[in-house]
């Protein structure tokens, strides 16, 4: 799940890429949760807090992630509006921009592309700086014209904070200044982090069941505190599933009132992950082999590899016609610091869960190290027939 906010450069002019108009609003919300000093806390406004944490914790997981995300399940029209409202009223823009920046993320999730991701950005980055880059304002209506196409949404997404200030004014009504400050702020914060948390913490923190190309983990805390959206690993395993707990002892709120729901007739076609998928025995796409085994290959220095390589051949009868060719054969490589597929094995067994697709890892992540150290020798070949034409002079 993600409220997501993207990358700026990797540079000093990053700054120039930050909406500091944003950020205002953002800062005004969290500092204005202090007023409860003066406005008091009255059991009414904590009641309507952690009633209006809950309610809107669902609109989030099974509205902005599950819903209009994934599509993992269908619903009415009527419902469907009834969820994006719900979602929006948390202050996390419109689901057209969530859905678009979420779908985003599952493709390019840890890669350089992921606009969130701790590996590439840092912690504090993927938790909340991202969202106050200019670059990741706009929504790609392309992404999600299966949404776009109704006009109650579009006109939800051009009035994206109305859902939240409705809600707020409906605070205030209710129990006065104490009602908005800590009915409404406070749970609106706490919102906030929690869902910021799946971006974050849930790539960083907890175990792995599945080999999913990125870093997602399950934890169990997270997904006490999110309705069920901390079994992130279980979720980037089959992402189309509603159910986020593959296991009874998972525990999984949205999903339990989803059931509900459907036994009501207002959702229905919940999907659920295949029994390959629960067993870890379904075969992994092209995409996350290919993402497994750039982290595996990453383990290996290729110019490492490649020195070695040069230096034999100056201590050796060893050519570099010779080296070029084992590498492009692809065989168990007798050379210098070069892995054999049997050491690749081993360290992917160390680094990733079960998975019959561990030998497909392995080849690719042989194939990544041959051309990469291939590449370098290549690169590096006239220095090194100089520096061998001269020694031979000497």
């Amino acid at each position: 799940m993600s409220i997501n906010i993207g990358s700026g450069p990797d540079n000093d002019d990053e700054h120039d890429d930050v909406m500091y108009p944003q950020v205002l609003p953002f800062v005004l919300v969290h500092a204005g949760c202090v007023a409860a000093i003066g406005s008091g806390i009255s059991w009414q406004a904590v009641t309507i807090c952690v009633a209006l944490y809950w309610l809107r914790m669902f609109g989030i997981t099974a509205g902005y992630h599950r819903y209009f995300s994934h599509r993992s399940y269908a619903t009415s029209r009527v419902f469907q509006f009834i969820l994006a409202f719900l979602a929006q009223s948390s202050a996390q823009k419109s689901v057209l921009w969530w859905a678009t920046k979420h779908r985003h993320h599952h493709l390019h999730s840890d890669t350089a592309h992921d606009v969130h991701s701790p590996r590439h950005k840092g912690f504090l980055y993927s938790h909340v700086g991202w969202i106050f880059y200019r670059q990741h304002d706009a929504t790609d209506l392309v992404k999600v014209s299966d949404l776009a196409s109704y006009p109650e949404l579009m006109w939800l997404h051009r009035l994206e904070l109305l859902p939240a200030i409705v809600l707020a004014g409906l605070c205030f009504l209710i129990a006065g200044w104490s009602g908005l400050v800590v009915g409404f702020l406070w749970s609106t914060v706490l919102l906030y982090h929690a869902t910021f948390c799946i971006n974050s913490l849930a790539h960083v923190r907890g175990r792995r069941r599945y080999v999913t190309g990125d870093d997602s983990r399950n934890n169990w805390l997270l997904a006490l505190l999110t309705m069920g959206e901390g079994w992130h690993n279980n979720h980037h395993a089959y992402q189309a599933s509603a159910r986020q707990g593959f296991y009874w002892y998972e525990i999984d709120l949205t999903y339990y009132v989803l059931v509900v729901l459907s036994w009501l007739g207002i959702v229905w076609d919940l999907k659920t992950p295949p029994g390959q998928v629960l067993r870890n025995e379904h075969r992994l796409g092209s995409r996350v082999i290919r993402q497994a085994a750039e982290q595996l290959a990453a383990r290996f220095n290729p110019e490492h590899i490649a020195s070695a390589i040069k230096t034999s051949i100056h201590e050796t009868e060893l050519s570099l016609r010779d080296a070029l060719l084992l590498l492009q054969q692809r065989a168990d490589l007798h050379l210098p610091s070069v892995p054999t597929r049997d050491q690749l094995l081993a360290e992917a067994q160390r680094m990733f869960a079960k998975t019959i697709s561990l030998e497909d890892i392995v080849e690719r992540a042989h194939e990544l190290l041959s051309d990469s150290v291939g590449f370098l020798l290549v690169t590096s070949a006239q220095p090194v027939h100089a520096k061998s034409t001269t020694n031979g002079g000497g």
